[in-house]
């Protein structure tokens, strides 16, 4: 594993075209960048080519770095990672749809639904097409274009100024809470190697006090005390 002194190295060497120093970054992170990669997988485009593609953003993140950001490199290359990959999608995404019949079938099928709540049956096409002032062809078109595949960074309709599909779906986890974890564990790696194991064995594998203090041999007391330290401590680095 690469410490941060270590890392930034061969930052600097790998912006000076240093390819050893480069792959040695990029080995070291390939487990982050397949993190990222598996939360797009499943969205129309192959492991693969996803990982390729994000590996290209995390090169963009070697040679953009600046240590005068005041973040660890793992955590600017993150949203520069997920960044690549969602600008490939956009780009890339499944078939689109014209932006004023997909702003109609929002507005139909929202219509819709609430007609069906209220009166337990569904409209005609001739009453949904009286009612949004178009032809019944053009409802039938907005109706079978909502079935169709949409890219996921196609703005949703007009009334969410401009807010793209992606945003519509829900997520376990955000790209700031990813970036949370990244600085967390970056944080937790920095510390000694009792202080690492108390908190492993405290917050990761549910170690009571006494067990942990049995473990490492001292009394529970010790452990407790040494427990607030190290909390204060991460709370202190990760607040930078």
């Amino acid at each position: 594993m690469l410490d941060q002194d270590k890392l930034l190295d061969y930052v600097r060497k790998a912006k000076n075209g240093d390819e050893f120093a480069k792959s040695q970054i990029f080995n070291h992170n390939v487990p982050l960048i397949k993190s990222i990669v598996k939360r797009f997988c499943g969205k129309g485009v192959e492991y693969d080519d996803l990982f390729q593609i994000a590996s290209i953003g995390f090169l963009k993140a070697i040679q953009n770095f600046d240590e005068s950001f005041g973040v660890k490199f793992s955590t600017y290359s993150v949203p520069m990672v997920i960044g690549e990959i969602k600008r490939y999608m956009r780009d890339n995404g499944a078939i689109k749809v014209s932006r004023t019949i997909k702003i109609l079938a929002n507005k139909i099928n929202r219509f819709i639904f609430e007609y069906q709540t209220q009166n337990c049956e569904s409209p005609t096409i001739e009453f949904l097409a009286e009612k949004f002032n178009v032809s019944s062809e053009e409802v039938v078109v907005a109706l079978d274009s909502s079935k169709m595949p949409l890219s996921i960074y196609e703005k949703f309709d007009d009334e969410d100024e401009g807010q793209e599909l992606i945003d519509k779906i829900p997520s376990g986890e955000t790209e700031d809470k990813l970036v949370e974890k990244i600085h967390l564990s970056n944080v937790i790696d920095a510390l000694n190697e009792r202080e690492k194991k108390i908190i492993i064995m405290r917050f990761f594998r549910d170690k009571t006090q006494g067990e942990v203090a049995e473990s490492i041999g001292v009394s529970q007391v010790q452990i407790s005390r040494l427990e607030n330290k190290i909390i204060e401590k991460i709370r202190n680095k990760f607040n930078r």
